[in-house]
């Protein structure tokens, strides 16, 4: 009797080495549903091409100036992990590169975005790039492009890593720029969802020993793996609300590494500071745990986290009023937090 063989499916030498390009082709199949609803008429081509095409058409702009910027989600990543969620970290990304360049007033046009691991999971990949295709179209930002990389070697065993590159326009007469600030001026805030994408390697070294997954009284009755991976959020839309009303934005900080102490000042005019009142607002209990478990001095946490304050208005005092109004009614939660003086940096009363 002869006993039938099969032939051996052969492993090519780059999946010997550690690479699967079907992995990768797996990850696209599975993302590119969300990635194309982000696709409007600007968007040139699918996806899949070695460049994405994205049609310069600035409307009624005089004179339209780009506004680019590139950032990660940091050790935030290593949450991800650890509770098993990846798809907050793709809005993570998107939402704080809106939030960059809408401090100088531009509107977001076409996102890119790069994931990389060790070990390619096709499933994890698609998550964090559906996540950010999700915040890309309720943003209306195109999701143009992106890359996924397999890089044995280089990243520790199921660990990744996660960069996003925004482009946005600005009318240059609209420019943002923070020189018409002055003295009085009234400054709004606006709360963070949580950590955002700052303060996590300071947060992992206060909270890696306690139990994630019970939940605690100082928390509200969450846990830790319910309030760490809340993602970023974005603040394009209480900036278009204040531009609707016709309220006069002079100047505005997005709250990320360096927190209240460091982010204000970069758009603070010569001999113009900050002054913030702390009695303004109630620090969400989360921070309020890390400052305790890590033992850490208020002035630096103030510098390593966003202290539940996400982004910054600065306003003409007559229109703080209005301001406040104007974002209560689309639901915000707004607070004057404090108000420009003569000097410089930020000063806590």
């Amino acid at each position: 009797m002869t006993q039938d063989k099969t032939t051996p499916k052969t492993t090519s030498a780059y999946e010997r080495a550690g690479v699967s390009i079907d992995a990768g082709h797996r990850a696209v199949e599975l993302m590119k549903g969300a990635v194309a609803k982000t696709h409007g008429p600007n968007v040139l081509g699918g996806i899949g091409g070695f460049g994405g095409l994205f049609r310069a058409a600035f409307g009624e702009m005089a004179d339209p100036v780009l506004v680019a910027s590139t950032d990660g989600v940091g050790t935030k990543t290593k949450v991800a992990v650890r509770v098993g969620q990846f798809g907050g970290l793709g809005q993570d990304i998107v939402n704080h590169c809106v939030n960059d360049i809408l401090v100088q007033g531009a509107r977001p046009l076409f996102f890119l975005d790069y994931v990389a691991m060790g070990k390619l999971r096709p499933e994890a990949v698609a998550e964090v790039v559906t996540g950010a295709a999700q915040a890309c179209e309720a943003l209306g930002v195109a999701l143009l492009g992106g890359e996924t990389a397999e890089m044995p070697g280089v990243y520790v065993e199921n660990e990744l890593d996660i960069v996003g590159t925004i482009v946005g326009v600005v009318d240059k007469p609209k420019l943002i720029d923070g020189s018409h600030i002055q003295a009085g001026d009234a400054v709004i805030a606006l709360p963070s969802s949580g950590l955002h994408t700052n303060g996590f390697s300071l947060a992992r070294l206060a909270l890696d020993g306690l139990d994630w997954n019970e939940s605690r009284a100082d928390l509200g009755g969450k846990t830790l793996a319910e309030v760490l991976p809340v993602p970023h959020r974005a603040y394009l839309h209480a900036f278009d609300a204040l531009g609707r009303a016709g309220v006069d934005v002079r100047g505005m900080a997005h709250i990320t590494g360096g927190g209240l102490v460091d982010n204000p000042p970069r758009v603070f005019p010569k001999g113009i500071g900050m002054s913030i009142d702390t009695a303004s607002w109630t620090v969400p209990p989360v921070f309020e745990l890390i400052v305790k478990q890590a033992g850490v001095e208020r002035a630096e946490a103030f510098r390593a986290l966003n202290m539940g304050v996400g982004f910054l208005f600065i306003v003409p005092a007559e229109q703080a009023e209005q301001a406040l109004a104007t974002l209560h009614a689309i639901g915000e939660q707004p607070w004057q937090i404090g108000q420009m003086i003569a000097g410089e940096g930020v000063t806590f009363s």
